[in-house]
């Protein structure tokens, strides 16, 4: 039988870490030893405080239909939350609650971009920027981040790649999936950019709490900022509550209208128990959060020292997120390998390690000769360091 799928289908992407997990899982299943390194999910459990909390709301019957931009209770605590960390006030009505934080991806373009715009988002990054530019009908502009910057952009670069078309810019500090930070001064470059050319800015700030060196800060801090500034932020990763799906973003009243309609016509509302949960989070004791950040940053400095010693790999200390990004160019070259993807599997298959490939990450940038792999740490020291093994063990003796 003939299916006749909408042609819009064809432009929109996917995020291949699912992909890679589901054949991990596949191998698992048929009894094979792996170490996984591909997904972005804190390997903790949800603090017992918040799963009670969400526990009474279900026995007190949180579970009707709630206001599509979310319970104003969540709200509130919401926009005291923002207005305390990012120095800036928020109010509840600039404020919209989404099942997980990629919605606000989703229905942040859908609110502001129109086809034929252009939208500069990071590369590599995030594959589901590129994927919902793409659906919407805009044309995507990858901004290359230069290892030897620490995975920060190149401002002038990005101020070359504005046109009268240009819309929106998106970016992610601390990133996925390098790890990498911007500076102050790197914000206040674009802020400039976007105030010139009046621009819209798509801030992913799902890391902010995962920050290891320096401090973590927000565009929408920057005096003009924050009326054209769609903060995206939630629960996932600062408080390991990844299938609670749970997310926000902060945007002007106007758009957090729009963006509350087309929640409406999307999933109708988030979870009402969940949301209490959320209060319980972002309100209750922070000691679980903190604990997690310093484990990462433990097993931060062992992958990091670990990739460093395998011939052939080199790797920038991460300053945020859970994620490396070494850089394994010699290793492909060695092997004969024609890019990391090649690697990836060869270390599926062969080695028992499962990584993501840079091209998990974004299409190659134009003249971009490196080759790059992604693991993510969250998982545990013991894991880390037989992963660590295995990689080193098959790169060096091939």
């Amino acid at each position: 039988m003939l299916v006749r799928r909408a042609k819009r289908m064809s432009n929109l992407g996917t995020e291949t870490a699912f992909e890679v997990l589901a054949e991990v899982n596949r191998l698992v299943n048929q009894g094979k030893d792996i170490v996984s390194f591909c997904i972005g999910e804190p390997d903790f459990d949800t603090p017992e405080n918040i799963k009670e909390a969400g526990i009474r709301a279900i026995q007190e019957n949180y579970t009707h239909y709630g206001p599509s931009a979310g319970l104003d209770i969540l709200r509130k605590t919401i926009a005291e939350y923002m207005s305390r960390t990012r120095g800036v006030e928020y109010s509840p009505d600039e404020i919209v609650v989404t099942p997980g934080a990629k919605p606000i991806i989703f229905h942040g373009i859908l609110a502001t971009v129109d086809p034929g715009d252009e939208v500069l988002y990071p590369n590599p990054g995030f594959p589901i920027y590129e994927s919902v530019i793409s659906f919407v009908g805009a044309k995507p502009v990858p901004i290359p981040l230069l290892e030897s910057k620490e995975f920060r952009l190149d401002v002038d670069d990005l101020r070359r790649r504005i046109t009268p078309r240009t819309k929106m810019i998106i970016i992610n500090s601390p990133h996925n999936p390098t790890g990498g930070m911007l500076e102050q001064s790197d914000l206040e470059a674009i802020a400039e950019l976007a105030l010139q050319y009046d621009l819209w800015v798509i801030s992913d700030e799902v890391y902010s709490r995962i920050v290891y060196d320096g401090e973590f800060r927000s565009i929408a801090s920057i005096p003009g900022m924050k009326e054209r500034t769609i903060v995206i932020d939630g629960f996932s990763k600062t408080y390991a509550m990844t299938g609670w799906r749970l997310g926000w973003g902060a945007m002007n009243e106007s758009i957090a209208k729009d963006v509350a309609r087309l929640e409406t016509n999307c999933e109708s509302c988030t979870a009402t128990f969940t949301q209490i949960a959320g209060v319980e989070a972002l309100t209750g004791p922070q000691a679980a959060t903190e604990a997690m950040v310093r484990e990462f940053a433990a097993r931060r400095d062992i992958i990091v020292q670990g990739l460093n010693e395998i011939d052939g790999v080199s790797c920038v200390t991460p300053r945020g997120a859970f994620y490396v990004f070494p850089n394994v160019t010699k290793v492909c070259s060695r092997l004969g390998l024609r890019s990391s993807k090649e690697l990836q599997q060869r270390l599926l298959y062969e080695a028992g390690v499962a990584v993501l490939p840079r091209t998990s990450f974004g299409r190659k940038n134009e003249g971009e000769g490196q080759e790059y792999l992604r693991l993510s740490y969250a998982t545990s020291r013991e894991n880390i360091r037989e992963g660590l093994r295995r990689m080193k063990a098959f790169i060096e003796s091939v």
